[in-house]
């Protein structure tokens, strides 16, 4: 069995370059959509990218967004931004070296110094776009190498839980800031081009397309990326597989208990949920509903696998 320490710090790893990736993925589709754009047309549909990140432009103009997208890749003070998070997985990953295989290890340490050297660089910084595919690049790398160099034990289910706790809550809030513009008046709904961009940010569009056709309708898209069984990134997908990394965790460790309910409630309710009843309803507090589900999720794991009283883990 783990010591909670190195439970705490696989979990972290996985949570931080879930985090990283998310936000790089959704800085690159924010640039490519103002690529020969107008600006007013790509304007809405970025600043809801970033709006999500909990990013917001003050100035206007492209040397605000340059600053914006600046401080969403390497802002030191911005615990959540690229550089940060990175930073924190492999310093995770240092802490519990003794737990993760040697090629994890060097593949995190690579990705930690190729952000430092772009960061340290000015003319790599000028760069956001091909930073944002070096980072989203080696961390499927380094899931890839977990995947096939890591047993498939208590360790690599920490690792499971912490990627698709933060990948449900970060799909959550990033549908949420589109659903939420469309929910206004008619003359405010969102267009073809938003939802695109929704669809891209969770890297999603080709396999939408092969699901639905190019046929880009809101109440698909919103449909796809929370209830879609098959789909590695929607907000369902992501949590059966919490709930299944979390059983597995209680089988082998004897505790779990509220957080597995937690979770299955959450899985049962997406599994059992109509999107025209979602988006008839009230969907942002719904999204809100998942979130807030998603923090309940991480305290309830925290407490039963990290700070349990120490005379639980004694046998009887």
């Amino acid at each position: 069995m783990l010591l909670s320490r190195a439970a705490d710090g696989l979990y972290w790893i996985a949570r931080y370059l879930e985090r990283a990736e998310h936000t790089a993925r959704l800085i690159e589709v924010g640039l490519d959509l103002g690529l020969g754009r107008p600006v007013a047309t790509t304007r809405g549909a970025a600043d809801r990218l970033y709006g999500s990140l909990g990013l917001s432009e003050v100035m206007q103009g492209p040397s605000a967004r340059a600053s914006l997208v600046a401080a969403a890749l390497f802002d030191p003070s911005n615990r959540n931004s690229v550089a940060s998070c990175v930073r924190a997985a492999r310093e995770n990953g240092r802490q519990v070296r003794e737990e993760i295989s040697s090629d994890m290890w060097e593949q995190l340490n690579a990705l930690f110094l190729a952000v430092r050297h772009i960061n340290a660089n000015p003319v790599g910084g000028s760069q956001p776009r091909s930073i944002c595919r070096t980072v989203i690049a080696g961390i499927h790398l380094f899931q890839g190498i977990t995947d096939a160099t890591m047993g498939h034990g208590e360790g690599w289910q920490y690792l499971q839980a912490g990627r698709f706790i933060e990948r449900a809550s970060s799909t959550a809030a990033v549908i949420d800031a589109f659903v939420a513009d469309q929910a206004m008046a008619e003359g405010a709904r969102l267009e073809q081009i938003d939802w695109v961009a929704l669809l891209r940010s969770c890297s999603a569009l080709e396999a939408y397309c092969r699901y639905y056709t190019a046929d880009v309708r809101p109440e698909r898209v919103t449909e796809f990326l929370l209830l879609s069984a098959d789909f590695p990134r929607s907000v369902r997908f992501a949590t059966s597989r919490i709930e299944s990394a979390l059983l597995a965790l209680a089988r082998v460790t004897g505790r779990g208990g509220r957080a597995d309910r937690l979770v299955g409630r959450l899985h049962s309710s997406l599994d059992y949920g109509q999107v025209d009843e979602i988006l008839n309803d009230d969907p942002r507090a719904y999204l809100a509903g998942i979130s807030s589900q998603c923090s309940l999720i991480h305290t309830a794991l925290h407490e039963s696998y990290v700070a349990y009283p120490i005379e639980s883990a004694i046998p009887a």
